[in-house]
């Protein structure tokens, strides 16, 4: 829903001329109108927001609660201050990732109307405040000062800190959202949303080993140095003037907090700015875009795609891999999985706690592409259907799916067994992992197969975070789920033998594990593969029907 669409009584009646306080109960108004219809379009939404509601509540609760408990420590201003270090983070990338998530972020639903930039965003800011995340930003920016107030001079600055941590952090997010709302919008800027899904992972690694780390040491002293420097950025350095305040150092307060306030200035400028130059400078839809390269666009076996077989089986590979390289949806999902798939037998190998049976993961992780084969297809795979007319060409089809995923995932699963060895030194066991992960991978391609054919369901194009058509998630749960299950089964026969192996301390034959794994790993795919192809054949209208409900 944009302003153009707000209910009756809404909208600004005032010319080019309307101020910011006119403006600001319209724009409240209208965030709260956009907040109510979109509840009102189903009632599993509505579910969702306030299942939603209720657990920012307890956690920004529970959150508040352990800062306050924090008032006295030592170290607790170390702690503050690095928390509204990464809350201004998270603040600066989620329009990046989320945009699409809320209407209000994206100010070209504006250009038509006659609002003067500067009080636009002085309507647009105060409507910002509006929100589940500005509610968790200002509890958690409450408890950061409330554990750090200490004297009536620290409660003062605590008064002016707070809502000035807020501010800059939503400032900060507009900023950021106006200067990439063209980008953002584009076909080509929602592939941002591929990184959302290795940052996430990569975040909560590095959290979870900066949270072992601190537990190791028995206290937060090893935070004083990051947050010596974070206390000077903003807006952190609002939540530091409290600190130094209670210290009586109030020349130093008043100087983190004039640096906050500055920032606050410098990103309503920007945004300013950047709000005034969508609002008047043409787009790339008003010029006409180049012609196509016939010279580049005609060599399609060029490269090393001319590596692939010139046949049905080279096709299909290509174009699975075309969907790797191009689709959102299918980059994300990839990215993610290599990501996490060395990630954690890396952080792992870091701590010295691991073992290089952790490598598995990694072919845990890329066999789970294998599921839902079609639905990266959408309504295109009528395309496909078309050429499918035996259990034969079935196979055909998803055997050539299956070797395109092997080509990205057999070597990218030798790499992570082999740095993860390297990492713990412990080359014995590197045979027996490569072994027992070709054996986990050819059950998931096998169980994948499977479950395409019997479970698929649409991936809805709009939404980066949205992978499951309204309807299909018992379908989505049901392959996922079932199918690892599965695969689990179809692979404790290896993992029975390397377990046997080093029960009975036989681990100079644990090099048996890596054909013995290969072997089988192909022939339980060839199996999954075989079992399928019939399966899908028969059910083609029905997939069709499955995928294309996106």
């Amino acid at each position: 829903m944009s302003v153009l669409d707000a209910p009756a009584g809404t909208g600004p009646r005032t010319g080019a001329t309307t101020g910011a306080p006119a403006l600001i109960p319209v724009f409240a108004r209208l965030k709260l109108a956009l907040l109510r219809n979109g509840l009102r379009q189903s009632s599993g939404r509505k579910a969702v927001y306030l299942i939603s509601v209720v657990g920012a509540l307890l956690a920004a609760a529970v959150l508040t609660l352990g800062l306050v408990l924090l008032r006295g420590h030592d170290h607790a201003a170390s702690l503050v201050v690095l928390l509204a270090g990464v809350l201004a983070l998270g603040w600066a990338v989620m329009p990046l990732f989320f945009a699409a998530g809320d209407e209000t972020l994206d100010p070209t639903r504006l250009v038509m109307l006659p609002l003067r930039p500067r009080p636009l965003i002085v309507a647009l800011l105060v409507s910002s405040l509006i929100g589940l995340g500005p509610l968790f930003t200002l509890c958690l920016a409450a408890g950061s000062a409330a554990a750090l107030a200490e004297g009536a001079g620290a409660v003062v600055f605590a008064v002016l800190a707070v809502p000035l941590t807020l501010l800059v952090c939503v400032a900060l997010a507009r900023a950021v959202a106006a200067a990439n709302t063209r980008l953002l919008t584009s076909r080509k800027g929602r592939d941002l949303a591929v990184l959302s899904g290795l940052l996430i992972a990569v975040g909560i690694q590095v959290v979870n080993f900066g949270a072992q780390r601190l537990g190791r040491s028995g206290g937060l002293a090893p935070l004083d140095p990051a947050a010596d420097v974070v206390r000077w950025l903003p807006p952190a350095s609002a939540v530091g003037s409290v600190d130094s305040a209670a210290e009586g150092a109030y020349g130093r307060a008043v100087v983190q907090l004039l640096i906050a306030a500055a920032a606050l200035v410098v990103l309503l400028w920007l945004w300013q700015r950047s709000l005034t130059k969508l609002m008047t400078a043409p787009d790339g839809s008003t010029t006409a875009a180049p012609g196509p390269d016939r010279e580049k666009s005609g060599r399609i076996g060029a490269g090393l795609w001319a590596l692939l077989p010139e046949d049905r089986t080279g096709t299909v590979m290509q174009r699975s891999l075309r969907y790797v390289a191009r689709d959102p949806k299918t980059k994300a999902a990839w990215v993610t999985a290599l990501a996490i798939g060395l990630i954690v037998p890396l952080i792992n190998a870091l701590q010295g706690q691991g073992t290089v049976y952790f490598a598995c993961f990694a072919a845990g992780m890329l066999g789970m592409q294998m599921y839902n084969q079609f639905g990266q297809d959408t309504s295109a795979f009528w395309m496909v259907a078309q050429t499918i007319s035996s259990a034969r060409d079935a196979y055909l089809e998803l055997r050539a799916r299956a070797l395109a995923l092997l080509l990205i995932t057999l070597p990218y699963t030798v790499l992570v067994a082999v740095v993860t060895a390297a990492l713990l030194g412990d080359w014995k066991l590197l045979p027996g992992v490569i072994g027992l992960s070709f054996a986990l991978l050819g059950a998931m391609l096998a169980t994948g197969a499977v479950a395409s054919a019997s479970f698929p369901y649409s991936i809805p194009q709009e939404g980066a975070f949205k992978n499951v058509a309204p309807g299909q998630a018992g379908l989505a749960w049901i392959s996922i789920l079932g199918g690892m299950v599965a695969a689990a089964v179809l692979s404790a026969p290896v993992i029975a033998l390397t377990i046997t192996l080093h029960v009975t301390d036989r681990t100079d034959w644990l090099w048996l594990l890596l054909p013995a794994g290969a072997v089988y790993g192909a022939l339980i795919a060839w199996g999954g593969l075989r079992l399928a192809a019939p399966r899908m054949a028969l059910r083609l209208p029905e997939i069709l029907t499955a995928v294309s409900k996106g």
